[in-house]
Order: C-alpha cells, then structure tokens, then sequence
C-alpha cells in the first residue's frame, strides 16, 4: 500500500463548528484546553489526523492527513496564522446559517498569501440553511479570486451526518492533485508546541517539512542557536526512526530545555544554522476590501511598524519600502523588513504582516534575500538586486544568477543554502549556468562573469599604464598587480587564475613582472644623455668598471642604469659591480680558454689573465659557479 502524508488546516470564523467537524470526521476532539471546552470556542492550534482511501492505476492509496484545527475568534489569529504555515491544503468552514463573516474573509486572505492554492470548503449547519442553493452560490461568489476560487464546496450536518461522506470524498478528489509535499534534503520544524515529560524530557511539536528527521540526529534551534540530538521521533503518537515532510512530528530533545525552547523557533540542522532580522522580501496587499472604512482598506504607510508571522514565529519590525511611499489595497512592493527580533528563514518563505495591535491582517509576502549585504538600505543596487528576484521568485536559475551577481565571487559547495532547493537541483542549475558561460568555474569558486571581466581589463589597462609611464621598465611587478585588483579575487584565492588568463592572452612574465608581449623597452628622451654616460662608464675598462655608485651617481643614472640591467644589455654580479653583457660574455670566453689551457687555476691567476681586480674577478667567478661554467676545488677553479 503506497502512503502518502500530506497536512491540512481548518479557517474559517468562529462558531461555524470547524472542531465539531474535525471530531466528526477523525473521531479525535482537537479541543484540548479546558478552557476551550468550558467556553465552546477553539484558542490554541488542535490537533487530528485521517486516513483516506483511494486508487489510482490499479494501485491502492493511503492519504495520511495531519489536522490543524485553527481557531476562528478575532483575537487568537495569530494562533490561527502559527498553524497554517506548513500545510498542503485547507478546510475552510463555511457556516449555512451565518453565511460568509469577517474572519472567513481574513482566513481566506491569510491562506492566499500563504499560497494555498488546493482546498475543500465544508457549508457546515446545512440544516439550519434557509435556502441551500443561494448560500452555495454566496460561498462561490466570495470565493472568486482567490487562491480557493475552484475548491469543490460540500454542504455538511455533523447532527444528521449529511455530507461526511462526500466531504471525505472530495478531500481525497483534491489530494490526488495534490503535488506531495517536497523533499529536498534541509528539514525544518516550526515549533507550535513545547512541553517537558517526567523522565524524557523536552518535546517539541510541529510539522516537518524540507526533508526528514531522524533518530539520533543532531539539531539546532533557532534563533537561539542551542544544540542537541534527537532521542526519539513520534508521528501521531506512533514511535517512527523519522518524520518526512508532510507529517505531523513530535522530537524529543532533552538537551535542550527553558527558554531556549519555546513556540517560534525553527528546529533544523547545524549546516543550516541562520538567523536575521533583516530580509529583503515582495509584499503583496489584497484586493479584497470588504467595507472601505475598515482598517484593512487603508495602505500600509512606509516604516510602519507591524508584526510579521513566519511559520509558528510572531515578531515585530518595520516595513521600509524602496521604491515607494506606501502599499495600497491589490498592489505589491518591494521591501526590506527589519526585525525587533531575529528568527530563521529561506529564500521563497511566505509569510503574513499584521498590523502591530493584531487586530488585522495587512499583507503577504516572500522572502527573496535572508542575508542582505548592502548596509544601505535604499541603494540602487538592493532594489535592482530585489527587484530581479520579485520577477520570478521560484525560479531557480534567476535566484543562483542574482546572487553571484551580487557577491561577484562565492564558492560553489554551499551556495545558496538557505532556499527551498536541494543541494542537487542547485548543482545542476548552476552547470547549466556554467554551460552557458552566464557563471564562470574557476578554482573551487564560482565568479559572475561581468566581475571577471572588469578585473582583467584593469589589470589590463593597468599594465599599459606602466608601460607608458615607465617605457625603460620591463614592465608592472605581480605583486604590486596583485594589490590592485579587487579585494575578492584575493580572499577567493583566484589571482593566480587571472594571472593565467593574462597570460594566456598576450602577456608574459619576465622575472617578477608582467608585461605586454609586444612591449619594448625604450630609454624616454629625458635619460638619453644619462644611458649613453652609463654605457661609456662600463665599455671604457669592460673587465673592471667603477662601481656602481659611481657607474650611476644620481636619478636619471640609476634609472638609465636600470633600463640597461632590465632589458639584459648589462648584468649585475653583486650590489657592487656591473658589467656590460658583451663584457661579460668575452670574459667567459676568457676564463674557460683560460681553464682548457691550465686545467685549474686560482682566482688571482684568473684576475691577472682578464687584465681585472679582485673587486671584479670574485663576483665574476661566483657568477660563472653559479652558471654551471667553472667549479670552485679548493682554492682553484676548474672547468666542470
């Protein structure tokens, strides 16, 4: 038998028999507080479960539906939000009698921003209805426009029984449409209940959702960050080795206690440990406007300050709008939210704006950047950023390219973590990406192309520079070109890629510089005269020059002097002595003619052959030592 779970909520307002009709349906009384039954009304979530049969291709089904059964009262909505924030369907309530009220329409809205897009509605009471048909037609007509508009409506009497049946019906009708919850490997719990057992310890209660939980694992919680492992894991009471998503889940972590623990929090795996009180989110403010002086009517003004439900969390903030004063009724825009508080959220969450009393539902939105990196909070680069990501919000590929964009460069394992994706489905999307050279491989880093490039074309025009300023140089040494480039390509380890791409495109490296392959080196006019002094210097006693200070007794020398030592005209034996190459080469010559003649000598035989000083002849034979022409045996030379 294949099992499938899935989560369903009751909405609807309060006294349209919503827990009566849960109680009815699972035979489970999600009224569990006294005070409930002692005042009739639900307060807090309550809890049920059902299992429905069905067939499909031959093969038997079971849909195992987790119930959250939601209170309809005005002031406990925010318990009602903390309950519909991780389900696959709704059963909304409709009483026949009291036809469509006040929390009816702000559940429904609540279930639209959330994006609950499959539904039952049950037209409970049905006995008491006056004219069935027309209460039907006023359900449907309520319902257009909305996420609802085509959820199959059920007339329903928990006295006479009418209905049960078909409604178990249709809620197994829409569950084989019902895509099954995602799996993609980063399980969350929204934590909506917490209570301690005498020798288990801590329990917390929620739906699973993002991938599984498993006994032993370890966990985080957040915001608070407190760690622990998973002793056990219950669905509905049953012990399980894990709870996959769709599933109502109870983990006993006893690790974990006080006010580390409390409803809000997210339960989820170290790797996926985050939190913030800064998002960058598209608002969207319903249409439906039921009576234009209410509070819902009016347009959220900018900086309003509101309390945001993400999940089971209530926090308040402040609505910072970036391309607009304030959000009317049937408008979106975009917005950077920032929280009193800091709780844990992915990129593509949903979520609920109440106004700061709780008295009305405001607004919806999603979460498109959980780690804002822009401390401006209106720069143009956050609302073109924003802006790009509200256009196509569960689109994979767009959320990998703005983020590189954005960052420039990020390493590959790990990136973009915290979204409703699989390690998997981002890898593949970002081959694709690579593919298609819209993101750039290099090392173990993903860089976006346009950063790439700009860095290349500075470094470029940064060595062309140096060229024109200094044409007697061979060119800009690598380590001054290294500080120059931006600031990521050096924490990303990546220079010494750019450097190979340079390289690769009509640069080389002579030495410890870089230059352009077809750059010559030139003495500028204004050395000229001071070259041809250098060279007189040295050609008048090529085996025994003056010294280098005295070669090159002032600027325009030394930098003459330079030039002819860059471009090999000259070569320089120690900090001393200079010799012009040519020179260089005939004592060589000299020295192995020498060698051949006497098979060793010393270096006062050599110096008195060249004609030179003890100044010159030591640097000279350490130099041809260290050429692999001669060999030092003793006190003599010999030729190797």
């Amino acid at each position: 038998m294949n099992l499938r779970n899935y989560i369903m909520a009751t909405a609807g307002h309060v006294d349209h028999g919503k827990s009566s009709l849960v109680k009815a349906l699972t035979g489970i009384d999600p009224d569990r507080l006294p005070e409930e039954k002692a005042r009739g009304i639900t307060i807090d979530l309550g809890f049920a479960h059902l299992d429905l049969q069905a067939e499909a291709g031959g093969e038997k089904l079971t849909y195992h539906v987790g119930i959250v059964d939601v209170p309809g009262h005005e002031d406990f909505v925010k318990n009602m939000v903390a309950g519909v924030g991780s389900i696959d369907l709704a059963l909304l309530v409709v009483a026949a009698d009291d036809g469509w009220m006040p929390q009816t329409d702000e559940h429904l809205q609540i279930l639209d921003y959330l994006g609950v897009a499959r539904g039952v509605v049950a037209l409970s009471k049905i006995d008491l209805a006056t004219d069935e048909q027309q209460a039907i037609r006023e359900v449907r007509n309520q319902l257009a426009n909305s996420s609802l508009a085509d959820a199959p409506i059920v007339p329903t009497s928990i006295v006479s029984g009418r209905g049960l049946a078909e409604l178990k019906q249709a809620l197994t009708q829409t569950l084989q449409s019902t895509p099954l919850p995602r799996d993609f490997g980063k399980p969350r719990l929204s934590v909506d209940r917490v209570f301690i057992l005498r020798g288990i310890g801590s329990v917390v209660t929620g739906t699973t959702t993002g991938g599984r939980f498993v006994r032993g694992a370890e966990i985080v919680v957040q915001p608070s960050g407190a760690t622990g492992r998973v002793r056990s894991v219950q669905n509905h009471n049953r012990d399980v080795e894990a709870s996959s998503p769709g599933t109502r889940t109870a983990l006993n972590i006893p690790d974990v206690q006080g006010p580390a623990l409390q409803r809000g929090d997210v339960i989820t795996l170290p790797h996926l440990k985050h939190e913030t009180s800064d998002l960058g989110v598209l608002l969207k403010k319903s249409g439906r406007t039921p009576g234009s002086q209410t509070r819902i009517s009016r347009p959220i003004k900018n900086r309003a300050r509101v309390r945001i439900h993400l999940g089971s969390t209530n926090v308040a903030g402040h609505i910072i709008f970036l391309d607009q004063s304030d959000l009317n009724p049937g408008e979106s825009a975009i917005a950077r939210l920032r929280l009193e508080e800091k709780l844990h959220a992915f990129v593509g969450d949903r979520f609920i704006v109440r106004d700061w009393s709780e008295q009305t539902t405001l607004a919806g939105g999603t979460v498109l950047d959980v780690e804002p990196l822009d401390d401006k909070v209106k720069s143009e680069a956050q609302l073109g950023f924003l802006r790009a990501r509200a256009a196509a919000p569960d689109d994979l590929e767009t959320l990998l390219h703005t983020e590189l964009q954005r960052r420039w460069i990020a390493p590959k394992e790990r990136l973009f973590t915290l979204s409703r994706f699989s390690d998997t489905e981002i890898t593949a999307a970002l081959n694709k990406l690579i593919d298609e050279r819209k993101l750039l491989l290099r090392g173990s880093s993903l860089v976006f192309p346009a950063f790439w490039d700009d860095a290349k074309k500075r470094a470029t025009q940064r060595i062309r520079a140096e060229h024109k300023a200094h044409p007697n140089r061979v060119g800009l040494t690598v380590a001054e070109l290294k500080t120059e480039l931006p600031e990521q390509i050096r924490t990303a380890n990546l220079f010494d890629d750019l450097l190979a791409e340079l390289l690769s495109e009509g640069f080389v490296l002579v030495g410890s510089s870089i230059k352009q392959s077809s750059h010559q080196l030139t003495l500028p006019p204004a050395l000229q005269s001071a070259g041809a002094n250098v060279r007189s210097a040295l050609s008048t006693k090529p085996f025994d020059p003056p010294s280098r200070k005295e070669i090159a007794p002032d600027a325009p020398t030394q930098q003459a002097l330079r030039y002819l030592l860059e471009t090999g005209e000259a070569t320089l034996l120690n900090e001393d002595v200079v010799l012009l190459s040519t020179a260089l080469q005939k004592a060589s010559d000299e020295v192995k003619r020498f060698l051949h003649a006497k098979r060793a000598a010393t270096a006062s035989e050599l110096r008195q052959a060249l004609g030179t000083s003890r100044r010159v002849i030591i640097p000279l034979l350490e130099h041809l030592d260290r050429a692999g022409l001669t060999h030092r045996d003793g006190d003599k030379r010999i030729l190797r």
